[in-house]
C-alpha cells in the first residue's frame, strides 16, 4: 500500500500510524515499512552532482534503487532491508528498515508514488493500492517550516527553502492525484 501526497501534507504520520496500528494487532513480522525517503541521494552525492540546493526534487533519490527494492518485496520469498531517513541529520541510514519475507502488510511512503516520469512510472504497477494524502497550503507550509527549523535552517532559510523547493514539488505531486485510489485531505 502506497501512500503519497506533496511535502508537509501529513503522509509520514499516516504511514507510521497505520504500521504501528497493524503491527499491534497482527504479528509484528506481519508488518513492513518503505519510506521513499530513504533513497534520497547522500548529501555528498547531490553536493558533487550540484543538486544540494533543490535536495527533495524527483532527480535528487535513487529511484532505480527504490523500485529494485520494491520489486524484491512483492516477490516475495526474502528478508529485504531497506534505508530509513533521519530528517533532523538530512542523511539515509542504509539497510536500518526490516521488511520480513512474511509480511503480509508493507506502507511504501513518499512524494512520488504516483509520478508518471522515467523511472518513477515502474513504482505505481508495485502498489496494489496508492492513498494520497492532501493538506491545504497553510498548513502544509507551517508543517514544513517547523521540520527545516528542526533539522537546523533559520526561519528565514526554511522559507526560503519551502518557496523555491518543496512549494514547486508540492505543485509536481498534485498532478498525481488522479493515479491514486483514494484520496484524504
Amino acid at each position: 500500500m502506497g501512500i503519497t501526497g506533496p511535502p508537509g501534507a501529513g503522509k509520514t504520520t499516516l504511514a507510521r500510524s497505520l504500521v504501528d496500528d497493524f503491527t499491534s494487532t497482527l504479528d509484528p513480522d506481519s508488518v513492513g515499512y518503505v519510506p521513499m525517503d530513504g533513497y534520497h541521494l547522500s548529501n555528498a552525492a547531490l553536493d558533487r552532482l550540484g543538486r544540494r540546493d533543490r535536495k527533495g526534487a524527483p532527480d535528487t533519490f535513487d529511484v532505480a534503487g527504490f523500485v529494485a527494492t520494491l520489486r524484491r518485496i512483492a516477490d516475495g520469498g526474502e528478508t529485504v532491508y531497506a534505508p530509513d531517513f533521519d530528517h533532523t541529520a538530512g542523511e539515509p541510514i542504509a539497510a536500518s528498515l526490516i521488511i520480513p519475507a512474511t509480511a503480509r502488510l508493507v506502507v511504501v511512503e513518499g512524494n512520488y508514488l504516483g509520478l508518471d516520469e522515467p523511472g518513477w512510472r515502474d513504482v505505481r504497477p508495485l502498489l496494489d493500492r496508492l492513498i494520497y494524502v492532501d493538506a491545504d497550503d497553510a498548513t502544509r507550509r507551517e508543517r514544513l517550516l517547523r521540520r527545516h527549523v528542526e533539522a537546523g535552517k533559520s526561519e528565514a532559510e526554511a522559507r526560503a527553502w519551502i518557496a523555491t523547493v518543496d512549494d514547486p514539488n508540492a505543485g509536481l505531486i498534485t498532478g498525481t492525484r488522479s493515479r491514486a485510489d483514494t484520496i484524504i485531505a
